[in-house]
């Protein structure tokens, strides 16, 4: 851990404030300076801890609107306050979003037990150790899109023990170990398989949104993009592993929604009354 703690010069009352964390590292990562979004009213001796959620790609929640969102929902009683840590994402990206443990079929992914050891091992207890959030996993949740939303989903899956939810909007579930041939592709997805593959079903609570412009490619040919589908086929996986829809899973599917902020920022309110519903 490296860096000093800094603070936004004031905390307003009534509205969602933003602080910036001290810089923290892992071997093998890029260090990085998160921002905290307080909820309107945060109250540090609060009796009841605040759920904490975990924002993947975190220097993009200006356009996800994530503070107008917050404050709306909360204003409005729709959802319970919530403390978000939001962690940028590095020039490695790609290296750090992966699959922990597993690269993709061009090698890529080679930092991702790293990465989620910075934001399991590091962040979130440094959140719990200086503000009033949750240490039960069942309030600790994790969000991300696109490579984010892998992550998350791959974060949540190996490490049930610190997050009880995730959400994972127009996931990189094609994500996989072999590229040889369509049907090499699809037996090979690698968040699939590691589902497959589980001795137990963890317990988990998991969003998932996928838009009808997500993207066009379609490799089986078969008439559903490839993000519908493989986002359609990993929860028909995690079914037949024991969750259940509308208790462990949900699923939003947006007419137009394309691969961008803007119907990320769309599906946001969706995702926070699911993750952190009025108490």
């Amino acid at each position: 851990m490296s860096g000093a703690r800094r603070w936004w010069s004031r905390r307003p009352v009534g509205q969602v404030a933003v602080e910036e964390t001290v810089t923290l590292a892992v071997r093998g990562v890029t260090p990085r300076r998160s921002q905290i979004y307080l909820p309107p009213g945060y109250d540090p001796d609060r009796t009841q801890p605040y759920p904490l959620l975990v924002a993947l790609d975190g220097q993009t929640m200006p356009q996800w609107r994530l503070v107008e969102t917050m404050q709306e929902l909360v204003e409005t009683g729709r959802i319970e306050p919530v403390v978000v840590v939001a962690v940028p994402a590095s020039p490695e990206r790609i290296e750090e979003y992966g699959t922990a443990g597993e690269v993709d079929f061009a090698g890529r992914g080679r930092k991702a037990a790293a990465f989620q050891d910075l934001v399991g091992g590091l962040i979130i207890p440094w959140m719990r150790e200086r503000y009033r959030v949750a240490a039960a996993p069942a309030r600790t949740g994790i969000f991300g899109a696109s490579m984010g939303g892998l992550c998350a989903f791959d974060s949540a899956w190996r490490r049930p023990q610190i997050f009880g939810l995730a959400g994972v909007f127009s996931g990189s579930l094609w994500w996989r170990a072999d590229n040889a041939s369509v049907g090499v592709q699809q037996a090979s997805r690698i968040a699939h398989r590691k589902v497959r593959e589980a001795a137990a079903k963890p317990a988990l609570r998991l969003w998932f949104e996928a838009g009808t412009r997500d993207e066009t490619a379609d490799r089986d040919g078969n008439g559903v993009i490839d993000a519908i589908q493989d986002t359609v086929e990993l929860i028909d996986a995690l079914e037949a592993k024991g969750f259940k829809r509308g208790t462990d899973i949900a699923y939003e599917q947006i007419e137009g929604g394309e691969h961008h902020e803007a119907t990320w920022a769309r599906a946001l309110p969706d995702f926070l009354r699911w993750a952190v519903p009025p108490r």
